[in-house]
């Protein structure tokens, strides 16, 4: 069930509109921003304080329609699968936080907010999945993280919500940063990896190359097959440039496996 409220989307009141948070995300950001804080029993509390204020904040002024929040269900995924040492620079998660997560499940039944996990996905891929089903059937998408992975989802009914920023992501600002169209987002990536999801990317390759390369060759497959073209791109290093992609090309395309939202995962929920 979703969390429905009783005025609805201001900005989006045309159709319905559906907000998907993501709440793994919130719930670190809540416990490091925070000193540490306990109940009166020595529960530690400082993450349950910091993601329910957030989660008011959310709802007092952005009023969303319907609301659902997509949590990590353990630390491996089928990406781990993949390459071992995906997400491989994170520490565990600190003893403090763990007896918390309970508590914040707790808070999002009593604000009857909608909860979805599941093992061996990442909430960015259960929130893909929704978005892209929503979307599919003309419900307005807002998801709620500042997350660049998941800008390669912002299209036609669907955009990001930057709350740490009161910044709103569509198309435009996704071209800004990237300089790619939204579908592209993966293919920079693959190129230029993303410390802070340990993806390798090409070594060498930095964001401005990346971002130059795929405006002109658009996809890693074409760009791969077109290798001697790139003494006609004007771009500054151009040999080192080549030789670095000659032997990351491997790496390129894990990279963009890696940096991939999967939209499939078996889920489905009904707006009530």
């Amino acid at each position: 069930m979703f969390f429905q409220g009783s005025t609805g989307s201001p900005a989006m009141a045309e159709s319905p509109c559906v907000y998907l948070v993501d709440g793994s995300s919130y719930i670190f950001r809540a416990f490091f921003a925070l000193p540490a804080l306990s109940s009166s029993t020595g529960l530690p509390t400082n993450a349950i304080y910091g993601f329910t204020n957030m989660m008011l904040r959310l709802l007092k002024t952005y009023r969303p329609e319907y609301l659902a929040v997509a949590l990590d269900a353990g630390r491996k995924t089928f990406r781990n699968e993949i390459y071992q040492d995906y997400k491989g620079n994170r520490p565990e998660a600190p003893p403090a936080l763990i007896p918390q997560f309970p508590y914040i499940r707790k808070v999002l039944e009593a604000l009857r907010v909608a909860q979805v996990e599941r093992e061996g996905y990442e909430a960015d891929d259960l929130i893909a999945t929704l978005a892209r089903q929503f979307a599919a059937r003309a419900v307005q998408v807002v998801i709620v993280s500042g997350d660049k992975d998941l800008m390669q989802l912002v299209g036609d009914g669907i955009r990001l919500l930057d709350t740490a920023k009161d910044k709103w992501i569509g198309p435009d600002e996704v071209r800004e940063k990237f300089g790619v169209e939204p579908d592209k987002v993966i293919e920079v990536i693959g190129l230029m990896g993303d410390a802070s999801d340990n993806i390798p990317g090409v070594k060498g390759i930095g964001e401005k190359s990346a971002s130059g390369l795929i405006q002109r060759f658009r996809t890693l497959e074409y760009l791969f097959e077109h290798l001697d073209d790139l003494k006609q791109t004007g771009l500054k290093g151009v040999e080192r440039v080549r030789k670095a992609l000659l032997t990351g090309r491997e790496s390129a395309f894990l990279s963009r496996t890696l940096a991939t939202v999967k939209s499939d995962v078996p889920i489905e929920m009904e707006l009530e």
